[in-house]
């Protein structure tokens, strides 16, 4: 899951491109004051702001900040607590910033770049998200080569860490929530008889190291493969691009190449990714497409 503050810095630069452009046809008048009391909302403590404190932080006056926040509150855009009178955003802002940016889903932002290096490369690419405690394959482009992979099709699934896509998900985790999966998924990695919590961390270490997952003598033998973490615009890791490909395809010449590839493509794609998209929490919803 995306971390709150990442959803709301992201969805308040969003709103404040949006801003610019339409506080030109009044510089003086209410749109500019409603957008200001957002950011003070957005940037302000997460149990909610005071009219004072909201005054202060935009330079207005208390009455006209009040003007401006029961405006907003009948838009559904600003609620207000009860007990303590504070403000904060409301579910309707939430609602209307999950459609700003790229309406389309993630399998739909992410085609071009899995057709476009898989055309590139000559091998299959994969894009795998977070579901949990496991990594699920979105979407996938078939190469020439015949693989094997933990995943297999659209749709399947493996334990955060097994696997190049997987491992590159998990790596670039926030601590704590990458500590949670190590702890949930340790006794599920031993099924793999290389892994345990030494050698996992250790991989870890690494990908954090390179900027990506690789190893040309994987857990299925003759496989190789190599993956990059796609990022947000607010820095949380989201997905994963990975090439499954045979290990003779996958040499140090080549390697670098690959790598860079796939780093560009998970920088374009990032930052057309919406993050209140559902494949980020419910990723099975939209493989019905």
């Amino acid at each position: 899951m995306i971390p709150l503050n990442g959803i709301i810095a992201l969805t308040i630069n969003k709103i404040f491109q949006f801003m610019n452009a339409v506080s030109t046809l009044s510089e003086t008048g209410s749109v500019p004051r409603a957008f200001g009391v957002l950011r003070a909302l957005a940037e302000g403590p997460v149990e909610g702001a005071r009219v004072t404190h909201i005054a202060q932080q935009i330079n207005l006056t208390q009455s006209t900040t009040h003007r401006v926040l029961q405006s907003l509150l009948a838009q559904g855009m600003v609620e207000q607590d009860a007990t303590t009178k504070r403000y904060r955003l409301g579910m309707d802002f939430f609602s209307l910033a999950a459609k700003a940016g790229n309406a389309s889903n993630l399998r739909a932002v992410c085609k071009p770049a899995l057709l476009r290096l898989c055309a590139s490369l000559g091998d299959s690419i994969f894009l795998l998200v977070r579901s949990g405690f496991d990594a699920v394959c979105l979407d996938r482009c078939e190469g020439p080569f015949p693989i094997r992979s933990f995943t297999g099709d659209v749709g399947g699934r493996v334990a955060l860490g097994v696997g190049q896509g997987a491992m590159a998900i998990l790596a670039h985790l926030p601590q704590a929530e990458r500590e949670e999966v190590i702890r949930f998924n340790l006794a599920r990695l031993r099924e793999y008889a290389v892994y345990d919590e030494v050698y996992l961390r250790t991989e870890i270490e690494r990908v954090n190291a390179l900027g990506f997952a690789g190893s040309n003598t994987g857990l299925l033998e003759g496989m190789a493969g190599v993956a990059v973490p796609v990022h947000d615009s607010a820095g949380y890791v989201v997905a994963a691009l990975s090439v499954g490909t045979l290990s003779s395809r996958l040499n140090t010449d080549r390697l670098p190449t690959v790598v860079e590839l796939l780093k560009r493509e998970a920088k374009a794609v990032g930052r057309q990714i919406n993050p209140f998209d559902a494949a980020l929490r419910r990723p099975a919803q939209s493989l019905s497409w």
